[in-house]
C-alpha cells in the first residue's frame, strides 16, 4: 500500500478539494489525482464523489479515513522510535501553540532551543489551545504548548510549565472604577468581551458566574487576547486577561477575594513515542 496515496487521500478528505490538498502537500493537482486514482484502483472502490466543484467522501471513503489516519500515526510513531535509537536530536518537530503563548512565553525558549539543536526543523502551527489539544489526540501534532484544559483529557499527558494569573480588567474610564464597593454581581450589569464559549478561558469565567447564578452579557467574542485588550481599552466591555498583559491602556478591578488562574503547559499523547527533539524541547521548557 502506497503511503503517499494515503497522505493524498487524507488531505483531500480534510480539505474537500483536490487543489487545496495539492497546496497542502506541495504537489500539483494532477499528482494528487493520480495518487487517489491509484488508491481507488488498489482498493477496487470509489473513495470520492465529485459533485460540481465539491469533493465528498463515499461510504467507502468514510470507512477508510480513520483507518488511514491510524496507519500514518503508527508509521510516524515507529519511525520516531527507530530514529531515537541513535540518540541524535534532529529532524522535524511539529507542534501547536496559541498566539498568546507564542508571543509572550515561547520566544526565549525557542531561541535557546534553536541554538542548542540546529539540526531540528521546527514546524509551528498557531491555533487555539483547544484545537491544538485535539490535533495531538488525532496524531497531527507531536506536542501542544497551550493553556491546559481545566479537566484532564483521557488520551493526553499534560505538564504544567507556567502559572498564568488572570485579572478582571476594564478601560481607564469605566464606571465600575468609581464604585466604592465592588461585587462580582456588579459585573453582570456590564457587557463582557471573552474568547469563544468552547475555550478554556471562557469556561473559567463561566464557572465563576454560574456559581453565583449570574448571566454573562457577552458583547463580543474573539480568541485573540491582544484584540480583546484593545476592545476593553476603548470601553466596549470588561474582560478576563492574563496579569502579564496589564499596562496603562487598561485597569485591573480589585476583587481581592477572587483568585482566577489558567495554567500554561505542554501536552502530548500518552500512547505515542516522543521524538528526541520533542523530549529536548519539553525538558528545556521545564
Amino acid at each position: 500500500m502506497d503511503i503517499a496515496a494515503f497522505k493524498a487521500f487524507i488531505a483531500v478528505a480534510e480539505s474537500g478539494s483536490f487543489s487545496l490538498a495539492a497546496e497542502r502537500l506541495f504537489l500539483t493537482q494532477p499528482a494528487i489525482s493520480k495518487r487517489i486514482a491509484g488508491l481507488e484502483a488498489t482498493l477496487e472502490t470509489r473513495l470520492f464523489d465529485r459533485i460540481g466543484r465539491r469533493v465528498v467522501l463515499t461510504d467507502a471513503g468514510r470507512a477508510l479515513l480513520p483507518r488511514a489516519r491510524n496507519i500514518l500515526i503508527e508509521l510516524e510513531d515507529s519511525m520516531r522510535a527507530l530514529s531515537n535509537l541513535n540518540g541524535k536530536i534532529q529532524g522535524r518537530l511539529r507542534f501547536g501553540t496559541s498566539h498568546h503563548i507564542g508571543l509572550h512565553r515561547l520566544p526565549p525558549a525557542l531561541k535557546r532551543f534553536t541554538r542548542q539543536h540546529p539540526q531540528v526543523r521546527l514546524d509551528i502551527r498557531f491555533m487555539d489551545s483547544e484545537a491544538a489539544c485535539h490535533a495531538v489526540e488525532r496524531g497531527e501534532l507531536e506536542l501542544a504548548i497551550v493553556t491546559l484544559p481545566p479537566e484532564p483529557l483521557p488520551n493526553l499527558a499534560a505538564r504544567e510549565i507556567w502559572p498564568d494569573p488572570l485579572d478582571i480588567v476594564v478601560a481607564n474610564d469605566h464606571p465600575l472604577l468609581t464604585q466604592p464597593q465592588l461585587r462580582i454581581e456588579d459585573l453582570a450589569q456590564h457587557p463582557v468581551i471573552l474568547p469563544a464559549s468552547n475555550t478554556y478561558t471562557h469556561q473559567i469565567a463561566r464557572q465563576v458566574f454560574n456559581k453565583l447564578d449570574l448571566k454573562l452579557d457577552v458583547a463580543l467574542s474573539t480568541n485573540y487576547l491582544e484584540t480583546i485588550k484593545m476592545l476593553v481599552s476603548v470601553g466596549i466591555g470588561w474582560s478576563l486577561l492574563p496579569h502579564t498583559m496589564l499596562d496603562r491602556q487598561i485597569r485591573r478591578l480589585p476583587f481581592e477575594a477572587l483568585t482566577l488562574q489558567r495554567v500554561l503547559g505542554v501536552v502530548h499523547h500518552r500512547d505515542r513515542t516522543l521524538s528526541n527533539a520533542a523530549t529536548a524541547l519539553v525538558d528545556l521548557l521545564k
